[in-house]
């Protein structure tokens, strides 16, 4: 692996961990100074530190990869802009379609829909929205460097793309720390890495992977009781297509 990989995987690893040292000594401080409920200090300082650390490890991969122009780049030809586009659109629908695929394979084993990570996030957004710039936009630019142009790229410079797609995928879930739905972010991880295959333009994952999240924040974040409904109903329906299936076989 070349040294402007392992920096970028070092920025990506250091900014992560950052959270374990600043967000307790931010609580401690402010809990001498501030009134609130520990929690809402909690939530608050998590927030806004996830957009600062998110941020300041963006600035800091771009301007690596802006001296190093060009690592990102995949063997083979490009893809135009416009098919680009296309692509980076058809994506979104991918992306989708894998999530679908997914979360039915997880019903029939008996895995509940809903991820904690993103209910997770999405009550930390009610309290900090700024942050969901940092989920929305300033994440998956830095996840698919990372996991993609990063991981994904030099496994695929080296093995076929099944193998690279399915070993970063597979590191993309894993990192979310769901293991409950670790099929559901492989899935979204492996359709990803096609996206960068096929266009071998970074930008195609990374529109359709902002695009993804930007969807799921609003959709969790303003119709939440009708998500929830429809969750209810969605399990329902499998459990009984479970047994169905089981009374056939």
């Amino acid at each position: 692996m070349n040294r402007t990989f392992l920096i970028i995987l070092i920025t990506y690893v250091s900014m992560q961990l950052s959270t374990f040292v600043a967000v307790p000594l931010a609580l401690l401080v402010s809990g001498m100074v501030s009134d609130s409920e520990p929690a809402v200090l909690l939530y608050s300082i998590s927030g806004y530190w996830i957009f600062i650390s998110f941020s300041i490890g963006l600035l800091i991969i771009l301007l690596v990869m802006n001296k190093n122009k060009g690592v990102l780049d995949l063997p083979g030809e490009k893809t135009s802009p416009g098919m680009s586009a296309i692509w980076a659109f058809i994506g979104i629908f991918l992306a989708f379609f894998s999530q679908i695929i997914a979360v039915a394979i997880e019903s029939l084993i008996g895995i509940s829909p809903g991820s904690q990570n993103t209910e997770d996030i999405i009550g930390l957004l009610s309290y900090v929205p700024l942050a969901a710039v940092a989920v929305a936009v300033i994440g998956p630019i830095l996840e698919e460097i990372v996991f993609r142009g990063v991981i994904f790229g030099w496994l695929y410079r080296k093995y076929n793309f099944f193998i690279s797609g399915l070993i970063s995928a597979l590191v993309f879930a894993v990192v979310h720390m769901d293991f409950t739905h670790i099929l559901l972010y492989a899935a979204m991880g492996y359709a990803f890495a096609f996206l960068y295959a096929y266009t071998k333009r970074i930008i195609v994952p990374i529109i359709a992977h902002m695009a993804i999240n930007s969807f799921v924040v609003l959709t969790q974040f303003f119709f939440a009781e009708q998500i929830q409904r429809w969750a209810e109903l969605n399990e329902t329906m499998f459990a009984l297509w479970r047994f169905a299936i089981g009374g056939i076989l």
